[in-house]
């Protein structure tokens, strides 16, 4: 048993190794398209109905997948049940309620907290999306479908106002009949939309944009709090994920920590998130689980250690000493990662695809200025595992001052008057820092199209060392057409800026 307490750039196993020769190529790529086929929903771990309990898939010493039950944050589990098909699991506020997906979508229920023989087959109409529900006997078969009965009967629900035909995740409040919906649109390869329903996806409307890639592999799940969200973002094509958190119905997000591992589920007390992290490497010959358990909304986790089988895992970790400083800045890195016998390392130290040392603990002297993510890929054999340590390295000039820092922290944006509008309305801003940068307002329909951008140049006022930027915009398009009345979104072409609404009425 394994316990420990770590900070956010801690380390998240990896699910599993990489082959080398082609069949292996070939094998792997396979498994790796059904493995992010379920990465869409984080539905590996699932939170009981008291604290400290969950439920997580694991492997065993003679299969890859069975269920754990826990009720001691993870620290401990026991096996229920090893030998059924399992895709996802979810279990909802009745004591020993657990729900099964296999495929074919096929779903099943039990009330012996998924003990082997307990399984009871509810319908070949499943989804492998499952969201446990408020009270007891509810549950969710995606978002347009709930049932109260323990998955007997399902309710149909209408989803009027989603556009979206390309289902990222979902997840219900705490609070009665509040429904989120995160989605994207086929041919829209840059844009995600969140919506919010008061009324159990019935009707749904726009809550926040991300500018993120439609490949990207977003998931949602709630908090204690009514309106708290945590999101996972991720890609199938690197090794980081990112821990987003909002405490106001998904409107604004907050970074919180660089992840590593898919699955995830937020708990039943206060900041309360549990990460599952599975490694089953050399066809089985290693397997181990972890558990990472949070109580500060995702920063910092303790660490679990209920499964184990064979030598230690392989995975990439590293720290580095001098992490911020002014240019040229000398850092020493040093590789702390698991595993016996690791025969590469391949360092890059600022995430820009070129390997630049193969030394295990090398000194790299970083020349310009910046935030710079570095990178770190060790290799056994078949095995190969990676580690990205988002904006590690910060670089200053001689007065404090970096070049590409992040913006997003340093703005603010205030609002728009008037709003409600009729012929324009003024844009405000301010922004502390980087007052030489140059940023964009672009602005959105209610179906998440952009249809203006508004250049800003750095002639405004200065005040108090803040740069205050107002900015009109006519209610016309790119092409100078007046736009219809209806709801319009505004945002800065920043990283996670903050989105706003506002009304034109004509």
């Amino acid at each position: 048993m394994l316990k420990r307490s770590f900070n956010p750039d801690s380390r998240l196993p990896k699910q599993s190794g990489r082959q080398v020769s082609w069949r292996k190529i070939i094998l792997l790529l396979l498994i790796g398209l059904f493995i992010s086929t379920i990465a869409f929903a984080d539905y590996r771990i699932t939170r009981g109905p008291d604290i400290g309990e969950i439920y997580f898939i694991g492997p065993t010493r003679t299969t890859f997948e069975a269920i754990y039950h826990s009720t001691d944050f993870g620290e401990t589990g026991v096996c229920v049940d090893s030998t059924s098909e399992v895709e996802s699991i979810c279990a909802d506020l009745t004591q020993g309620s657990l729900y099964r997906v296999r495929m074919p979508d096929c779903l099943y229920y039990s009330n012996n907290y998924g003990q082997y023989g307990s399984w009871i087959f509810r319908t070949a109409e499943g989804s492998y999306r499952l969201a446990s529900g408020r009270i007891e006997g509810e549950i969710f078969k995606g978002p347009g479908m709930s049932s109260n009965d323990y998955g007997y009967t399902f309710t149909q629900h209408s989803l009027n106002g989603c556009f979206c035909n390309g289902l990222q995740s979902y997840e219900i409040d705490n609070q009665d009949s509040i429904g989120y919906y995160l989605g994207s649109i086929w041919g829209i390869n840059d844009t995600l939309w969140l919506f919010i329903s008061n009324d159990n996806f019935e009707n749904l409307e726009i809550q926040h944009i991300f500018n993120w890639q439609s490949s990207s592999l977003v998931s949602i799940s709630r908090g204690t709090e009514s309106g708290e969200l945590y999101l996972r973002k991720s890609t199938i094509y690197v090794w980081e994920k990112e821990l987003w958190y909002s405490d106001d119905y998904g409107e604004n997000w907050i970074f919180k920590n660089n992840l590593i591992s898919s699955y995830f589920v937020g708990g039943r007390q206060p900041g309360e998130i549990y990460v599952l992290a599975n490694y089953i490497q050399l066809m089985g010959q290693i397997a181990h689980t972890y558990i990472y358990h949070s109580l500060d909304y995702g920063e910092t986790f303790t660490v679990y250690h209920p499964f184990s089988y064979g030598p230690p895992p392989y995975y990439a970790n590293f720290e580095a000493e001098s992490t911020s400083g002014e240019v040229p800045l000398t850092v020493q890195f040093t590789d702390l990662s698991s595993g016996e016998n690791i025969q590469t390392w391949e360092w890059d130290f600022n995430n820009n695809g070129t390997i630049d040392s193969y030394e295990q603990n090398p000194e790299y002297t970083y020349q310009d200025t910046g935030y710079f993510s570095v990178k770190l890929c060790i290799q056994y054999g078949p095995i190969e595992d990676g580690f990205i340590r988002t904006n590690y390295i910060h670089v200053t000039d001689n007065n404090g001052i970096n070049d590409n820092s992040d913006l997003n922290a340093s703005i603010t944006i205030l609002n728009n008057f008037p709003n409600p509008f009729s012929n324009s309305t003024t844009i405000s801003y301010n922004k502390t820092t980087n007052l030489h940068e140059e940023v964009q307002i672009c602005i959105y329909n209610i179906k998440g199209r952009l249809i203006k951008t508004l250049p800003i140049t750095t002639s405004q006022i200065i005040y108090n060392q803040s740069l205050i930027t107002n900015i009109s915009w006519n209610g016309k398009d790119e092409s100078g057409k007046k736009v219809s009345s209806g709801i319009y979104f505004y945002k800065l072409n920043l990283k996670n800026s903050h989105i706003k609404k506002m009304l034109l009425l004509r």
